[in-house]
């Protein structure tokens, strides 16, 4: 059985990308795996956060992670700072890493670009992101494109920590779906479908009703030939609606295209909705039952029981094999 280790921030409500490229993914994964998911709250104040928003937020993803079908008698779900061993970790990681490869991470160079006042944090959050995936002696971390860089200094950290001071991590392996891991922006195709984009449009959220999808997804950026077929240099917007039809519906992109020969775009588009609404209506219904209930507080607690008792043990692992504190 291999270990599975995903993090997710709460800095909004979830995508449908986000469902599609991840969470659905890890509804299977969980059933022959040993699986941790992580709402990673202190990677999210790497800038600034409303501190209500966010503490809703948190529980927000939490009941979502849940809808979606995690079991937490399968899974360990928790809070990432209910575990102090996270932060600890980060900064031995931290303490291993080197400015220079830090720099170069893309989404550090994204994020800061014009900007005159950056947090410190941006540039040090992925010895963080490091810790959160070493500490569970992690196999395998199911991750969307965007983060393969992060993923692959975590195993950089990792063997460099090994071979310095003692063979205690796990080199984790990254995992990207083949199909689904890049949901595009409804708005800009080019894009990867995004929380944080401040155009509405351009995403669908998981918690967006029936009305919302439909109107988002009929004003979706396709062209001006009227012909749906797959082609992501041609075709963008509608290779990334035909992407989306496909994951919701289950029906290949193949057979998706010969359904809609010689029709237009109107009734593809409707269809779409259709299908992304079916898919979400259900998780819709379960996460309202869970969002101000005990049950969820009972799961989180237990949650960050489980994931403190591992996290401690390799905490110390660690910190003995650097040198940190008293031997005993």
């Amino acid at each position: 059985m291999k270990t599975i280790f995903s993090g997710i921030q709460p800095s909004g409500t979830l995508t449908l990308g986000n469902y599609l490229g991840a969470m659905k993914h890890f509804v299977e994964l969980q059933n022959d795996n040993n699986c941790y998911f992580c709402i990673v709250d202190q990677h999210a104040i790497t800038v600034p956060q409303d501190r209500l928003e966010l503490r809703k937020n948190i529980r927000s993803l939490a009941a979502l992670y849940l809808a979606v079908g995690i079991d937490p008698d399968k899974s360990t779900l928790f809070i990432q700072s209910e575990v102090p061993a996270h932060a600890q970790l980060g900064w031995i990681m931290q303490c291993t890493s080197y400015i220079g490869e830090l720099e170069r991470m893309t989404q550090f160079k994204d994020k800061s670009e014009g900007k005159e006042a950056v947090s410190s944090a941006l540039l040090t959050y992925p010895p963080l992101m490091a810790a959160d995936i070493l500490l569970y002696n992690t196999d395998i971390v199911p991750v969307g494109e965007d983060q393969k860089q992060h993923l692959e200094l975590t195993r950089d950290l990792a063997v460099r920590f090994n071979k310095k001071y003692n063979d205690i991590f796990t080199i984790p392996e990254v995992k990207i779906p083949k199909v689904g891991a890049r949901i595009m922006s409804l708005t800009d195709p080019l894009k990867k479908m995004s929380k944080s984009n401040p155009n509405p449009k351009s995403f669908i959220s998981m918690l967006d009703d029936e009305k919302q999808i439909t109107k988002k997804i009929k004003s979706a950026v396709t062209d001006s030939d009227n012909e749906v077929r797959y082609n992501k240099e041609e075709k963008p917007g509608v290779a990334n609606l035909l992407s989306i039809y496909s994951l919701c519906s289950g029906e290949s992109i193949e057979s998706l295209e010969k359904k809609y020969v010689g029709k237009g775009y109107g009734d593809f588009k409707s269809d779409v909705a259709e299908a992304v609404v079916n898919v979400l209506k259900p998780i819709q219904e379960r996460y309202h039952e869970l969002i101000n209930s005990e049950e969820l507080d009972k799961i989180l607690d237990h949650g960050a029981e489980k994931a403190n008792k591992s996290a401690f043990k390799m905490l110390k692992k660690a910190e003995k094999a650097i040198g940190l504190g008293r031997k005993r």
